[in-house]
Order: C-alpha cells, then sequence, then structure tokens
C-alpha cells in the first residue's frame, strides 16, 4: 500500500497499531489469547496443507471439530476431537483456550471436549493452539524465545491423539511407564466418527501390531519387527515412498514413518470396513497402496450376527430366514448388528423337549464354517442332528468327515459364503422355525415346478421341431455346430478347426504347451488356433477349466474365443493379432521398422496391467508361469496382450517336464523354480523383470560375442544403474539415444527390483503399474547377488558357456549375435 498526501493523527496512528497487533494475534493458523473458533471459521496451516474446523460426515445432522486436508477438493477428514459428542449448532459452539486447556463448548455452554493437560502454571493469554503444515494441532504454553504464544513447550498435540488416521511423522506407541497404547480406532461408520470395533495397536511383548475386534479379538498381525521389516509385511522392503522407523527404549516401543517426497499426499488409515489402508492422493482421487487383511470376509465379525460374508461385492447378506437387523446401518456399510430371524423359533430356550418340534433345520451349502463351535461325541450325522435339536440353545449343526459333529449355540459368526464348486465348502444346518417362508417358498417351489415341467413337455414338443427344421441350415455353416459356453466361448468341432486352418497348414510359432496355427472362419474373422500338447485332463474338466479361463477379460489379455476338445485333440481359439509376438519387433527388427521408445514404455506398462489382473483381481490368482517376449502379442495400435494365461492353469503346476522343451524360457526363469520351491505370483514378476530388460536393449539378455563369450545384459544395467552410469548407452542403438532418460532409469530399476533373487524383496504387478504410471517413485535397488558375481567390469560383464546350449533358432538384428538363452541359464547355474 502506498500512502500519498495525507495527514494522521496520533490517535490514528495508535488505533493503526492496535489494529495491526490485533491481526498478528489472530494468525490463520492459531488459537490464542480470548479467540474462539466458532460456526465455519477455519484454521489454516502456514502452507495450506490442512484445515480445522467445523464438518458434518455425509448427511449426518451432527457437527464435529475436525482437521481436513485443504488441498484435496472431496473433504477428507483425518482428526477429530469431539468423535462421541457431537454438536446441533456449530454457531453457538465454540473451540477456545480456557483453564490451561483447548476445550470445546457445546450449544449448551456444556464442555464436551478438551485436551486435558494438567497444569497450572501457564495463564491462558500465554497459551496457543497451533494447525501446522504436517496436520498435527499443538498446544504450547509460550515459554520459548520472546514468550511467542505459538513457540514453547508442547502440552498437547494431535498426533499424539489419533483417531482412525495414522499421518506421516505421527506414531502409534506403547507407554512402558504408564502402560498405556496409543490406537487407531475406526469410525462407526462413514458417516459417524464414534468408536468402532475395528482397531490397531502396537503389541509390545511381540514387537508387532495387532487388529483387534472390540479391542479383544485379533485377526492380523504385522508379525515381529525383524530391524528392518515386520516379518509379515514384505511389502515394507520396496521402501519406494515412506522412511520407516521402529524405536524400542527404556520409555517406550513405537513405530513411525515419513515421505522421503514431502508433496504426496498419503494417510494410513483404520477404515470402517476393518482393513488397515495406506491411500495416496493422486489424478483426483485416492489410490490404495497397500492394505490388510486382504480379503474383506477375513475380518473378523464383519457381517455381524447371522449374516454371511463373500469377497465380492455386496460383501454381505443374511442367511435365509433372516432379516437385516438396523437397514440404515448397512446402507452406511455398518454390518456389524447383523440380521435378525424372520420368525422366532419354537423352542423359546427353556430347555429341552417336545417343544422344539416347531423348529425345522435349512441346509446351506458352500460355506467356510463359523466359529466358536462345540464339537460333540456321536456316531452319526442323524445323531448330532438330534442333539442340536434336543437343545433350545442350539442354532446350527454341520458333520465333518474326520472333526465330527460340531454345533453351534448362539449366534453364528464369520460365516463365509464361498464361490460353487470351490472345494473347500461345507455344509452347515441352520435351525429355523417351520413356519419360516424359506420353507413355504420351497414346498412352493416344488408344486410350481410339477406345473412348470408339464408346461415344458408340450413347449417342448413344439421345439423339437422347429429345431429339426433348422438342423440342417446350421450343418451349411462351417462352424455352425460349434455351440456356445459360458456365454461368449464357443465349442468348436475339430473338423471346423481343421477347414479353417486349412489342415494347420500356416504356422504362426510354437513351444512347450503346442504349435499356433493362423486360421479364417466362414464369417471372416482371422483366429489363432493353439494345439495344445500334455493336456491329460478329462473332457469336463477341460471344459470348466476353460470355461472359467474365458471369463477372464482384460485389455491387456488376449481374448479367448473358444476351444476344441475331442479326446486327446484339444485345441483354444485366440483373437490373432496381426502385429504378432515381442519378439518379432525386437529381435528381428531393422533400422526402419522398430518400436520408438514411448510405444516400449506403454507396453511395459500394459504388462504389468494385465499381469497385475492376473495376479491381484481375478477370483483366483493366475500364475502365468512362461512370461517371456514370444507370449506377448501385439494388437494394431501396438497395445500389449498377455496370451497363454490360461496354460498354467490348464497345465497344471508341474512343468518340470514341459519346461525343458520351450525354447526361450530358461533364461526367464525366477531361481525359486530351481530350486525345487513353491511357486508364487513373485515367479512371474522375475519373469517381468527379464523381459523388461529386453525391451530397454533390444536384444536377449545373453549374446554371444565374437570370440564365444557371452555378455549377460542384466548385470551391464545394474551396474550402470548402481553406479550412476548413462543409461542411455543400454538403449536399443537403432534408438539412436531418442528416449526419455528418467523414464528408461524408472525401468531399468523396476527390472532390477523384479530380478532380486528373494521373492519377498520383488515388489508385486500392482506396485509395478504404480511406479510405471508414476504413482510411486523406485528407489535404487541393489544388485542381485546372482549378479553380483558377473558386475567386474562397468563396461561389459563377460562369461562363458558350452557352445552346446546356444539357441540356434533365430537370427538377431544386424548389430547383435543370435540369442542364448539357453546359456544364460547355464550361467546361472554355474555362480552357485
Amino acid at each position: 500500500m502506498v500512502l500519498r498526501n495525507h495527514s494522521c493523527s496520533p490517535i490514528h496512528l495508535i488505533l493503526l497499531y492496535f489494529c495491526i497487533s490485533a491481526f498478528a494475534s489472530l494468525a490463520d493458523d492459531t488459537i490464542s489469547g480470548n479467540r474462539a473458533l466458532s460456526g465455519n471459521q477455519t484454521l489454516v496451516s502456514t502452507g495450506d496443507n490442512f484445515v480445522l474446523g467445523f464438518f458434518k460426515p455425509g448427511k449426518s445432522p451432527r457437527h464435529y471439530i475436525g482437521i481436513w486436508y485443504n488441498k484435496v477438493p472431496k473433504q477428507t477428514v483425518v482428526w477429530v476431537a469431539n468423535r462421541e459428542t457431537p454438536v446441533s449448532d456449530p454457531n453457538s459452539a465454540k473451540l477456545l483456550i480456557s483453564a490451561g486447556n483447548l476445550v470445546l463448548i457445546n450449544e449448551l455452554g456444556a464442555q464436551i471436549w478438551s485436551t486435558a493437560v494438567n497444569q497450572t502454571s501457564s495463564v491462558n493469554s500465554s497459551l496457543a493452539a497451533v494447525l501446522r503444515d504436517d496436520g498435527n494441532l499443538v498446544l504450547s504454553d509460550g515459554s520459548g524465545s520472546g514468550s511467542n504464544p505459538r513457540s514453547g513447550r508442547v502440552l498437547w498435540q494431535s498426533l499424539d491423539n489419533p483417531v482412525h488416521t495414522w499421518l506421516p511423522g505421527g506414531k502409534l506407541s506403547y507407554d512402558k511407564i504408564t502402560k498405556e497404547k496409543q490406537l487407531l480406532t475406526s469410525w462407526k461408520n462413514a458417516e459417524d466418527p464414534a468408536m468402532g470395533l475395528f482397531s490397531l495397536e502396537l503389541d509390545p511383548n511381540g514387537s508387532r501390531y495387532l487388529i483387534k475386534w472390540n479391542r479383544s479379538q485379533g485377526y492380523w498381525t504385522s508379525g515381529a519387527w525383524n530391524g528392518h521389516i515386520f516379518s509379515l509385511v514384505p511389502e515394507m522392503r520396496l521402501n519406494y515412498i515412506y522412511n520407516f522407523s521402529y524405536v524400542n527404549n527404556e520409555n517406550e516401543t513405537y513405530f513411525t514413518y515419513s515421505l522421503y517426497n514431502p508433496t504426496i499426499i498419503s494417510r494410513f488409515i483404520m477404515d470402517v470396513s476393518g482393513q488397515i489402508k495406506q491411500l495416496s492422493w493422486v489424478n483426483g482421487d485416492w489410490n490404495l497402496f497397500w492394505t490388510q487383511p486382504r480379503e474383506q470376509c477375513q475380518v473378523h465379525d464383519y457381517c455381524g450376527g447371522f449374516g454371511s460374508c463373500q469377497n465380492a461385492l455386496p460383501f454381505c447378506s443374511c442367511l435365509p430366514g433372516f432379516r437385516v437387523r438396523n437397514q440404515s446401518d448397512w446402507d452406511l456399510n455398518d454390518y456389524l448388528g447383523g440380521c435378525v430371524r424372520e420368525m422366532s423359533l419354537q423352542c423359546n430356550g427353556n430347555g429341552t423337549g417336545s417343544n422344539g418340534r416347531g423348529d425345522r433345520f435349512w441346509s446351506v451349502s458352500d460355506v467356510k464354517l463359523p466359529v466358536n463351535e462345540k464339537q460333540l461325541t456321536v456316531g452319526s450325522v442323524g445323531e448330532c442332528e438330534s442333539s442340536c435339536f434336543n437343545d433350545c440353545s442350539c442354532t446350527a449343526y454341520a458333520y465333518e468327515e474326520g472333526r465330527g459333529c460340531l454345533v453351534w449355540n448362539g449366534e453364528l459368526v464369520n460365516l463365509q459364503r464361498l464361490n460353487e464348486g470351490d472345494g473347500n465348502g461345507k455344509v452347515i444346518h441352520i435351525r429355523l422355525s417351520a413356519s419360516s417362508q424359506v420353507f413355504s417358498a420351497s414346498n412352493n417351489s416344488k408344486g410350481s415346478m410339477i406345473g412348470i415341467v408339464v408346461g415344458c413337455v408340450g413347449v417342448g414338443l413344439v421345439i423339437v421341431a422347429v429345431v429339426v427344421g433348422l438342423i440342417w441350415r446350421r450343418r451349411r455353416r462351417a462352424v455352425g455346430n460349434s455351440k456356445a459356453v459360458e456365454g461368449s466361448l464357443v465349442a468348436f468341432a475339430y473338423k471346423d478347426l481343421q477347414n479353417a486352418t486349412k489342415n494347420f497348414s500356416d504356422k504362426l510359432g510354437g513351444g512347450g504347451f503346442g504349435s499356433v496355427f493362423k486360421g479364417t472362419l466362414p464369417d471372416s474373422t482371422v483366429i489363432a488356433a493353439k494345439k495344445l500338447e500334455s493336456i491329460t485332463q478329462g473332457e469336463k474338466q477341460f471344459r470348466t477349466e476353460v470355461s472359467t479361463i474365458g471369463t477372464i477379460q482384460h485389455v491387456n489379455l488376449v481374448r479367448l474365443r473358444g476351444f476344441c476338445s475331442e479326446g486327446s485333440k484339444k485345441l483354444l481359439v485366440y483373437d490373432y493379432m496381426e502385429n504378432g509376438s515381442l519378439d518379432s519387433h525386437l529381435f528381428y527388427a531393422n533400422e526402419t521398422k522398430f518400436l520408438d521408445w514411448e510405444t516400449r514404455y506403454q507396453i511395459a506398462l500394459g504388462i504389468a496391467r494385465g499381469l497385475s489382473y492376473l495376479h491381484e483381481k481375478c477370483r483366483d490368482c493366475i500364475i502365468h508361469c512362461d512370461i517371456k517376449p514370444e507370449n506377448i502379442l501385439l494388437d494394431p495400435e501396438f497395445c500389449p496382450k498377455v496370451a497363454d494365461f490360461g496354460l498354467a492353469k490348464l497345465m497344471g503346476r508341474d512343468f518340470s517336464r514341459v519346461l525343458t522343451t520351450m525354447r526361450g524360457t530358461r533364461g526367464y526363469l525366477a531361481p525359486e523354480w530351481i530350486s525345487g520351491v513353491a511357486i508364487t505370483a513373485k515367479a512371474d514378476v522375475y519373469s517381468y523383470g527379464m523381459m523388461l530388460f529386453e525391451l530397454v536393449s533390444g536384444r536377449r539378455n545373453s549374446e554371444n560375442s565374437e570370440n564365444g563369450t557371452v555378455k549377460f545384459f542384466p548385470s551391464w544395467a545394474a551396474n550402470a544403474i548402481v553406479n550412476g552410469g548413462d543409461v542411455l548407452v543400454l538403449l536399443d542403438p537403432v534408438l539412436d539415444r531418442n528416449a526419455d532418460e528418467e523414464q528408461v532409469l524408472k525401468i531399468c530399476k523396476i527390472a532390477c527390483w523384479c530380478i532380486q533373487d528373494d521373492e519377498n524383496t520383488r515388489p508385486s504387478m500392482g506396485q509395478v503399474v504404480q511406479i510405471l504410471e508414476g504413482l510411486m517413485d523406485v528407489n535404487v535397488p541393489p544388485i542381485p547377488r546372482s549378479l553380483q558375481v558377473f558386475v567386474e567390469s562397468q563396461e561389459h560383464i563377460v562369461f562363458f558357456t558350452d557352445s552346446s546350449c546356444t539357441d540356434q533358432s533365430s537370427q538377431a538384428k544386424s548389430n547383435t549375435s543370435s540369442a542364448s538363452t539357453n546359456s544364460k541359464n547355464s550361467a546361472l547355474s554355474s555362480k552357485g
């Protein structure tokens, strides 16, 4: 402001001074002196990161004092003061400093919340409550330099009193002096921040974290701290975004974390779902980084008494003969109230007797049995039923081979519905009133069924006549007698595929699972038919497996169009990809026809998305077991399609014989294949990492040199990354260094992480997707132990192999020699 030709009287100057002083004392991030916060007034932290004020969650009429993100459009509350005692009128309520504390006064003038600091030495004028830029609300006594009310001894802070959100810099601790624990406790539901039943706490005896139900029943543990990570949270090894610290001293034990990049908005919450979740704000939404337990139904008593849980939406439903206890709670995803009987039992719990004859049992199959069962010693299922029937407190029974008679008294808790045919499903018999509509509906359906059958017989005769007239038209189609299976899949006749492929004359390629042939259907659709080898399943099992695979749809998975199963003749029919497989564009391209860097980066991202879908989004985790460039197909827009993703499921887990015949596969095998341990999805991660190196270099990882030795590209790349070399020298020479250097470095780092010897150190494919999308950072990886032996030169790594192992099946591009994946595997073996 500029003042020109104005004179100010002394009184005006004095007033101006006091105005400026008053304004300074009412800083936007501070409550001090006699200032009170009310109505729609707020505090905003100095960096505009957080806001404190009154809010009401969702459609709730209740108001609370809370802290939320200022830069997140979707209001996300991280801390609540009066979570158990809301106010009705925020305009009449006040947050102020009184009697040495920060207190909240409701519309009736009653104190409903306080920082409860036991100190009397400081007067109100010297106290200050400041909202800091890390989301921490701090009450201090102003004893710092110059008696600044915003500095001094910290009397209380919100980070030490978390609600459901654990912010970076905060901690969850156990005080060894007072024996008190800091808990992270869920909201009751999405519109009620009152204390829910799910909590996360530190177990000082086991140096581990536990999620508990009702502060008593534990259902998840982090495992003990081993000096680097919690043993059952291997994702911590990746350490891309968070810096973790575990402290254990004579006064307290606690765990805390911070962000390597402070500009990232991230939070850790105890969710109303009973799961702990780490989320980051990216591209206008909260993205889930990590959650435990992974499956919703692993949360104890999530659906309440007599509710059943399934790991798909909707998660909760009531058992037959029961209804929702409180629909309004269920609408807010609060299922803890469970379900109640639609009709009361005739046996009223007054002991055993004939009055129980008014009840019956309803059987529910394909379930995981509830908890808290009691085992009875009886000789048969009939005796088991009678024992439950004659005990008025018995609400259900089951009879299991090996365990015998199991009965339940009171509410059924943690009953889970499994998919039909899961193989682990049990049958439970639930006690209901004989007058229940469940039984009457069943009887009515039987009567209706008789009428339906009679009517269908008549209609069927008419249909038969029509079908006979249409058969000749169906036979005229080359694949007309192929029938749909599971909606979109088609069961092809073998002779139709013979005709479509001209007796399998146009071979596209082949491998250990069989050979692929190009074909054309009568409607001019071009297909790729794969003749499978070493398939031993029976007809029914094969059809079941194929139908399951056929339901898996993703833009980065090749579409299965149909199949053929006639005796030993088993084929899979896919959409034809005119741009062929990735290996043809990497290893056999020329200087005028090659993949540019942007296309390669999008291919890497697409493959990761496809594998993430197989590993994490399907009903059952599907491990591909054969990731290599030959199994990545490219559509007309060069969108990658993971092929053969169902063959692992079809072939079973014993690949030992098949793998020896797979060209190129041995170079992508994770160490655990060789050691003979059980294979997990991390085996695919290893293969993906090896393939990333080839995507960067445009050549096989193992390459013959002029003197007969073999250069191993991953060792060269890992050495360049760790030692900060020029990563663009790793690029395919045809790209002429024309690439985004940060992207090249990122992909090489990911590749090194993916091929770590310890599978627990490798990232999941979901995390790889997040890194490639820019949602997560990636640190410099350690050189895998299996590569360290070869890191002897910063320019190139050379080792010798038996020439008999080299792959003679292909000719590399002009500036490379033929690839040898077998020799690479020999080199890995030779390291011991």
